[in-house]
């Protein structure tokens, strides 16, 4: 761990699936990925987003595995929802309107009118509730893309806890699962969903046919959206991450 830029004692706040995450003086984190890389693709994501009006945490510094951002202070919502600050519906519509917040911004580098800046990852863990509203954070499967697989992405995680008996937000995921269907835009092919959650990013991957079951029946019951969804097919090699 460097601390040659004047950052101070780093405090560890928690590990996530590639990185951990330490507190540092002056109100910010350091995020460091353990597997190495360039972290600077992510941070230009996340300042374009910012200069565009998204809520995004600050990047102060970016340079090799390490990225320097601005401390949010709020919980989770994933926390709003085990403490009941935050109802299961209001949660879905809160994930459905970043989402179209998101995908109204032009992408970053794309020269594809239709194409948007993906998150490819938001989920009631990536979303820290701040005084000023809702910020989202880890960018690090962001990608550029139809705006379509973003949404089946969330849909599909969040159909992984709900399809899980053993997860105590098993009911409550099924729950922002349909109020999300609901308020979103139309699904992407649910196939290409899985096969970017398969690459190693579902923290249980056999139980990806069942969630995208469920997804598939959820829509179905919402018909403003059915149309735009697909039963899995096999699945086609996942979009790129930001930092790769």
């Amino acid at each position: 761990m460097t601390e040659s830029r004047d950052v101070g004692a780093p405090v560890l706040l928690g590990a996530g699936r590639t990185a951990d995450v330490w507190a540092l003086p002056g109100g910010r984190v350091l995020r460091r990925y353990r597997d190495g890389g360039d972290v600077r693709a992510e941070a230009d994501v996340m300042r374009h987003l910012r200069r565009s009006g998204f809520p995004v945490p600050r990047v102060h510094h970016a340079d090799g595995a390490e990225l320097v951002l601005e401390r949010v202070a709020g919980p989770t919502l994933v926390e709003a929802l085990r403490a009941g600050t935050v109802t299961a519906s209001g949660a879905g519509r809160m994930l459905a309107d970043l989402h179209d917040r998101l995908h109204a911004l032009p992408a970053l580098r794309s020269a594809d009118p239709a194409a948007r800046l993906l998150h490819l990852d938001l989920h009631p863990h990536n979303v820290l509730l701040a005084g000023s509203g809702p910020v989202v954070i880890d960018w690090t499967d962001s990608a550029e893309g139809p705006p379509t697989l973003d949404r089946a992405v969330t849909a599909l995680i969040l159909a992984e806890v709900a399809v899980d008996p053993a997860h105590p937000l098993a009911t409550a995921a099924g729950e922002v699962l349909r109020a999300y269907v609901a308020a979103s835009g139309s699904l992407g092919p649910v196939a290409q969903a899985v096969g970017h959650r398969a690459a190693g990013r579902a923290p249980d991957p056999e139980r990806l046919p069942e969630a995208a079951a469920l997804v598939a029946e959820t829509v179905g019951a919402v018909p403003s959206t059915s149309a735009g969804l697909r039963v899995p097919q096999p699945s086609p090699a996942p979009p790129p991450r930001s930092r790769s």
